[in-house]
Protein backbone atom coordinates (compact mmCIF):
# COMPACT_ATOMS: atom_id res chain seq x y z
CA UNK A 1 0.00 0.00 0.00
CA UNK A 2 2.44 2.33 0.86
CA UNK A 3 4.38 1.77 -2.15
CA UNK A 4 1.15 2.49 -4.57
CA UNK A 5 1.16 5.84 -2.46
CA UNK A 6 4.23 6.89 -3.65
CA UNK A 7 3.59 5.52 -6.90
CA UNK A 8 0.63 8.30 -6.91
CA UNK A 9 3.00 11.11 -5.75
CA UNK A 10 5.70 10.69 -7.67
CA UNK A 11 3.01 10.65 -10.81
CA UNK A 12 1.94 14.08 -9.11
CA UNK A 13 5.06 15.40 -9.19
CA UNK A 14 6.55 14.25 -12.10
CA UNK A 15 8.93 17.28 -12.54
CA UNK A 16 10.16 18.72 -9.06
CA UNK A 17 8.66 22.21 -8.59
CA UNK A 18 9.55 24.36 -6.21
CA UNK A 19 6.07 26.10 -4.17
CA UNK A 20 5.37 29.20 -5.19
CA UNK A 21 6.20 31.92 -3.24
CA UNK A 22 3.30 33.76 -4.72
CA UNK A 23 -0.48 34.24 -3.43
CA UNK A 24 -2.87 31.72 -4.98
CA UNK A 25 -4.55 34.64 -7.16
CA UNK A 26 -1.52 35.02 -8.84
CA UNK A 27 -1.09 31.69 -10.43
CA UNK A 28 -1.12 30.50 -13.77
CA UNK A 29 -4.36 28.82 -14.40
CA UNK A 30 -5.16 27.03 -17.60
CA UNK A 31 -8.69 25.64 -18.41
CA UNK A 32 -8.63 22.79 -21.13
CA UNK A 33 -10.00 20.04 -22.79
CA UNK A 34 -8.82 16.83 -21.00
CA UNK A 35 -6.71 14.88 -23.96
CA UNK A 36 -6.27 11.05 -24.01
CA UNK A 37 -2.57 11.72 -22.37
CA UNK A 38 -4.58 13.15 -19.31
CA UNK A 39 -6.13 9.55 -18.54
CA UNK A 40 -3.87 8.49 -16.10
CA UNK A 41 -3.80 12.00 -14.30
CA UNK A 42 -7.37 12.27 -14.32
CA UNK A 43 -7.56 8.79 -12.85
CA UNK A 44 -5.46 9.28 -9.94
CA UNK A 45 -6.19 12.43 -9.41
CA UNK A 46 -10.08 10.91 -8.96
CA UNK A 47 -8.44 8.66 -6.55
CA UNK A 48 -7.01 11.20 -4.31
CA UNK A 49 -10.26 12.99 -4.05
CA UNK A 50 -12.11 9.79 -3.28
CA UNK A 51 -14.21 9.18 -6.11
CA UNK A 52 -15.19 7.50 -9.65
CA UNK A 53 -13.22 8.78 -12.54
CA UNK A 54 -14.75 11.25 -14.47
CA UNK A 55 -16.38 9.31 -17.95
CA UNK A 56 -16.67 11.25 -21.68
CA UNK A 57 -15.55 14.53 -21.96
CA UNK A 58 -13.75 16.35 -19.44
CA UNK A 59 -12.39 20.00 -18.96
CA UNK A 60 -9.18 20.27 -16.29
CA UNK A 61 -7.75 22.65 -15.09
CA UNK A 62 -3.70 23.29 -14.84
CA UNK A 63 -2.25 25.29 -11.67
CA UNK A 64 1.24 26.06 -12.79
CA UNK A 65 1.31 22.59 -15.16
CA UNK A 66 0.15 20.93 -12.44
CA UNK A 67 -3.46 19.41 -12.83
CA UNK A 68 -5.46 20.57 -9.47
CA UNK A 69 -9.10 19.85 -10.77
CA UNK A 70 -11.50 18.76 -13.41
CA UNK A 71 -15.00 18.57 -14.29
CA UNK A 72 -17.13 15.98 -15.71
CA UNK A 73 -19.27 17.92 -18.99
CA UNK A 74 -21.84 15.33 -19.18
CA UNK A 75 -22.95 15.39 -15.68
CA UNK A 76 -21.05 17.98 -13.92
CA UNK A 77 -19.04 15.96 -11.65
CA UNK A 78 -15.65 17.70 -9.99
CA UNK A 79 -13.06 16.00 -9.26
CA UNK A 80 -10.26 17.97 -7.04
CA UNK A 81 -7.03 17.67 -5.44
CA UNK A 82 -8.24 17.89 -1.30
CA UNK A 83 -4.75 18.39 -0.31
CA UNK A 84 -4.71 22.13 -2.51
CA UNK A 85 -7.05 25.23 -1.99
CA UNK A 86 -8.64 24.65 -5.66
CA UNK A 87 -12.41 26.24 -5.19
CA UNK A 88 -11.38 29.24 -7.55
CA UNK A 89 -10.02 26.93 -10.09
CA UNK A 90 -13.57 24.72 -9.66
CA UNK A 91 -15.04 28.34 -10.17
CA UNK A 92 -13.28 28.77 -13.44
CA UNK A 93 -14.09 25.22 -14.48
CA UNK A 94 -18.00 25.96 -14.22
CA UNK A 95 -17.49 28.78 -15.31
CA UNK A 96 -15.87 27.49 -19.07
CA UNK A 97 -18.57 24.57 -19.05
CA UNK A 98 -21.49 27.10 -18.43
CA UNK A 99 -20.18 28.90 -21.69
CA UNK A 100 -19.35 26.26 -23.58
CA UNK A 101 -23.22 24.81 -23.20
CA UNK A 102 -24.69 28.33 -23.80
CA UNK A 103 -27.35 28.30 -26.49
CA UNK A 104 -25.68 29.02 -29.82
CA UNK A 105 -27.42 32.07 -31.08
CA UNK A 106 -26.68 33.40 -27.35
CA UNK A 107 -23.55 35.28 -27.01
CA UNK A 108 -20.99 33.94 -24.17
CA UNK A 109 -19.91 37.35 -22.97
CA UNK A 110 -24.43 37.73 -21.25
CA UNK A 111 -22.93 34.74 -18.78
CA UNK A 112 -21.65 37.23 -16.71
CA UNK A 113 -23.56 39.11 -14.64
CA UNK A 114 -23.61 43.01 -16.05
CA UNK A 115 -22.34 46.14 -14.00
CA UNK A 116 -25.23 48.17 -12.71
CA UNK A 117 -25.20 51.86 -12.78
CA UNK A 118 -22.07 52.01 -15.09
CA UNK A 119 -22.03 54.82 -17.74
CA UNK A 120 -20.15 54.62 -20.53
CA UNK A 121 -17.82 58.28 -21.23
CA UNK A 122 -19.08 60.76 -24.42
CA UNK A 123 -16.73 61.13 -26.47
Amino acid sequence: MLHYLEHMIDRFNARPEPVSALPAEHLAVAIRRAQDADASLLHDLAELDSRKPLEGPVLVALVEGRMWAALGLDDHRIIADPFLPTAPAVELLRLRARQLQAPVGRSARRILPRRVGVRRARA
